[in-house]
């Protein structure tokens, strides 16, 4: 049996009918973000290295395990969520692929080695540090929301010294810091390749940016359809329902 703490509860990993994850509304819950970038990303099928850098409870190498049959190491800075990543992937007996690390990123370039990776993910804090009277009360989530611990700079250039010439890099953002993101990759020598954004519905703004890059490579970007997540009468999309529960 895997031991759950304070109010954690075991759900099911939506479409993964097979596979389940603790959670907890205090500590942490995987979002939509995190299925639309472990369904977004490309992903060495049987041969290579997997890295995902603030990994949370593990959510995206739990997904990234049906996609890829390779090794996947999380690192999550958080001693409580690392603690429930590694029970995560304990529950789902993983523990032949799935490796979780309790660090900070900017050191693992210097734990891991440079270019190691052929893929490395990361859905991010999204927004600048608020003051202290601003931030939210639960550190936790304070940290994976806001770059207490690590700035957009930061985490572009994490993995661009983790990834090898040609390997991938996918990030999950707002498509307000694309700007920004594009002109951070070029800097650390990762090249957009593939966008995609991501609208609550037609007719409205994106509220989520996808973005793959690759180390070294050739300008070359390619724009995706964009996804709808709901229909006009606020039910799910077809495309988003099969995306978070399957066909």
């Amino acid at each position: 049996m895997v031991e759950l703490k304070g109010d954690e509860r075991i759900d099911f990993l939506l479409a993964e009918e097979n596979m389940r994850i603790i959670q907890s509304d205090q500590v942490f819950a995987f979002s939509v973000d995190a299925v639309l970038l472990a369904r977004f990303t490309s992903v060495p099928r049987t041969r290579g290295r997997i890295l995902d850098l603030c990994t949370g409870n593990g959510v995206i190498p739990l997904f990234l395990s049906r996609r890829s049959q390779v090794p996947i190491t999380g690192v999550e800075i958080q001693k409580r969520l690392h603690d429930m990543a590694v029970r995560n992937v304990n529950l789902n007996e993983l523990e032949d692929r799935l490796d979780m690390i309790h660090g900070d990123l900017k050191d693992m370039p210097k734990v891991l080695g440079n270019g190691r990776f052929d893929l490395v993910t990361c859905n991010p804090p999204y927004f600048p540090t608020p003051a202290h009277d601003k931030r939210n009360e639960n550190e936790h989530l304070a940290i994976a929301r806001h770059e207490i611990y690590c700035s957009l700079e930061d985490v572009i250039k994490a993995c661009s010294r983790l990834t090898k010439s040609g390997g991938k890099i996918s990030l999950v953002h707002r498509p307000g810091r694309l700007a920004d993101i594009i002109e951070l990759f070029r800097k650390y020598q990762v090249e957009p390749k593939r966008i995609q954004f991501v609208h609550p519905k037609q007719g409205k703004e994106a509220n989520v940016l996808l973005i793959e890059g690759t180390r070294d490579g050739k300008p070359d970007l390619k724009i995706l359809p964009p996804l709808y997540t709901h229909k006009d009468n606020g039910e799910y999309s077809d495309e988003f329902r099969e995306i978070l529960y399957g066909k």
